[in-house]
């Protein structure tokens, strides 16, 4: 199959989105087919076959991430590809060009709905007629996905979501999948996690609580810093180690501060995402307070990595973190301390023992697979023609 990949977000970028299209890109291309990926780049972005970066410029209300500048002649350069599928996977610019690509071509369009843009308003409104502008949002997302011929979903969280929004088109649940290997805790030696923390400015020995991602209000890391003045009573030696970029990185520094702990917490900034996986190598725990994950990637690479995770109870965890098997579940704020101390004592040990193969099924092959088998299903569904033998 030719098969188009839009995304607004792509690596080096780091977050879930770009990390499943880059995958999906990957794997489906190893099993034969012609994928081709828009997405927006810079003049410095590294060069991929079929990978092609729109002109972009960064975002007005998250300068991290980067918007394409509309010219009138990118439909034509997409439409030099007569494709079989298009896959859309954001509801702005790159999202909106794929769509128009498909319906001027006549193919199939499916659509992974990744975001809960509903958690997101906060950046446009700032608190201005915030509960009118999360019904447009809502709103926004069921008209967009009532105009797809299938929806992909990486949860049943997402899934009950979409159908509360009205949404009608068929829902498939297929988790993102993951490079797993790579994060491994055999993989890593003594060495390379002394480099991880030498380069983050954190000592040999001390306990690493650890966080990976987007430093953002919906994350709810300002609850794990509230946490630290009780964990610190009980383990002095532990550090936060907050690893990303974002809007409220500044906010969260200064609430450390104001709380006395702003020497146990460190910022390290991002890191490249080709090396994540020695940063995970180097914590003792992984923690999250966020509830707007939409399935929680990190996760899953912590624990592949061997760390305990301490995180909210959340739909988009059911079936991925067990409580006292291969994690810790907290329900509210005044139990992160206690969940994070007993994650730094040996009970957190033998948790990350027992959570890389707990997540084993979320591998990058499995998730290619029954991307490719939707494709065909929609194909058949769509055209009445069995095009492509079944994908074994």
């Amino acid at each position: 199959m030719r098969i188009g990949l839009f995304s607004d977000t792509f690596p080096p970028e780091i977050n879930g989105v770009a990390a499943s299209v880059c995958t999906l890109y990957r794997e489906l291309t190893a099993m034969g087919h012609e994928v081709h990926v828009f997405a927006p780049g810079t003049r410095a972005t590294a060069r991929e076959p079929r990978v092609h970066r729109i002109a972009s410029m960064p975002l007005i209300f998250l300068k991290e991430r980067r918007s394409m500048i509309i010219n009138p002649t990118l439909l034509r350069r997409v439409n030099r590809y007569r494709f079989d599928v298009i896959h859309t996977h954001s509801e702005y610019l790159v999202g909106m060009l794929g769509r128009l690509a498909a319906r001027m071509q006549g193919c199939v369009c499916l659509h992974t709905y990744h975001t809960i843009w509903e958690d997101y308003t906060y950046y446009v409104t700032h608190g201005v007629a915030e509960d009118r502008v999360r019904r447009l949002a809502t709103k926004l997302s069921r008209i967009w996905c009532n105009h797809c011929d299938q929806i992909l979903a990486p949860t049943e969280k997402i899934r009950a979501l979409l159908l509360r929004y009205g949404v009608r088109t068929p829902i498939e649940i297929i988790p993102s999948g993951l490079d797993l290997a790579r994060f491994h805790p055999r993989l890593h030696t003594p060495q390379q996690r002394l480099a991880a923390r030498a380069d983050c400015g954190v000592p040999p020995e001390n306990p690493v609580i650890l966080n990976i991602g987007r430093i953002a209000k919906e994350k709810n890391l300002d609850a794990v810093v509230r946490a630290m003045p009780a964990v610190l009573a009980r383990a002095p030696q532990a550090l936060l180690v907050i690893i990303g970029e974002g809007p409220a990185a500044d906010a969260l520094q200064s609430l450390a501060a104001s709380l006395g702990v702003g020497g146990s917490i460190l910022f390290p900034g991002p890191r490249p995402w080709a090396d994540i996986d020695r940063y995970y190598a180097m914590g003792s725990v992984f923690v999250s307070a966020s509830t707007s994950e939409t399935q929680g990637l990190t996760y899953i690479e912590a624990m592949a990595s061997g760390l305990c995770v301490v995180a909210r109870a959340d739909p988009c965890l059911e079936g991925v973190l067990r409580d006292g098997e291969n994690g810790l579940l907290f329900t509210d704020e005044a139990a992160l301390p206690d969940a994070l101390c007993r994650a730094l004592g040996p009970d957190g040990v033998a948790l990350g023992l027992a959570a890389p193969q707990s997540v084993a099924r979320f591998s990058q092959a499995a998730f290619a697979r029954s991307v490719a088998h939707c494709y065909q299903q929609t194909l058949y569904r769509m055209t009445g023609l069995a095009r492509w033998r079944p994908i074994r």
